[in-house]
């Protein structure tokens, strides 16, 4: 794992692969807190990164610009990777929607966990493979918000359900305010997700 300011990631011993994983931070979420989830991946051969959020909570408009624009520019940065999967939790994953208006024309496949958005943003005509991830006692992000902006994502978009999840289980911390309680175990919650990031991965290296 190397570590800087403005993010983590994880270094695949064995680079095997031709995509990788950008995975935005939730609010208030500490970047380590999703290495447990994230870190399996690496071992598989994929470069992981973890975009941190200025702050931790990104509080003003201009630093979810900042996210944004730290994301296109690792990208950009690595032009030896010609395929990449975008994902997020909470706040991460509507920044992460965000990311998507900026990609149009490149090979970019998106993954968003545990959010209501897009709310502000119609992706609906977007050629990006987007898949969904919800979790059904999610207080935070609760199903009926989840789905009241389906219209605003692709009609491909892949929907993934996981029955007793809550919201901060996508992730190690604390209980989170307003957050259901969880029906599986975190590990449990977290295999779902990451075989979703795995297969995000896995589709995109098929496309080539």
């Amino acid at each position: 794992m190397h570590e800087g300011s403005t993010g983590l990631e994880f270094r695949p011993s064995n680079q095997s692969n031709r995509s990788a994983l950008i995975f935005i931070c939730g609010s208030g979420v500490h970047a380590h807190a999703y290495a447990p989830l994230l870190r399996p991946i690496a071992e598989t051969g994929y470069p992981v990164f973890i975009v941190k959020l200025p702050y931790r909570f990104a509080p003003l408009a201009s630093h979810k610009d900042e996210v944004i624009a730290r994301t296109l520019q690792l990208m950009a940065s690595r032009p030896e990777i010609p395929r990449w999967v975008v994902a997020g939790h909470s706040l991460g994953g509507a920044l992460a929607a965000r990311v998507a208006l900026s990609t149009r024309g490149r090979d970019v496949s998106f993954v968003l966990i545990g959010t209501t958005h897009p709310r502000d943003h119609d992706l609906s005509k977007l050629e990006a493979r987007i898949t969904k991830v919800y979790a059904t006692n999610d207080g935070v992000a609760p199903v009926d918000g989840v789905m009241a902006n389906r219209r605003l994502l692709p009609e491909t978009t892949a929907w993934v359900e996981i029955k007793g999840g809550n919201h901060s289980q996508f992730a190690h911390y604390g209980h989170q305010l307003f957050d259901g309680a969880a029906t599986i175990t975190r590990e449990a919650q977290q295999a779902t997700t990451r075989q979703v990031l795995l297969d995000a991965m896995g589709a995109t290296e098929r496309r080539e």
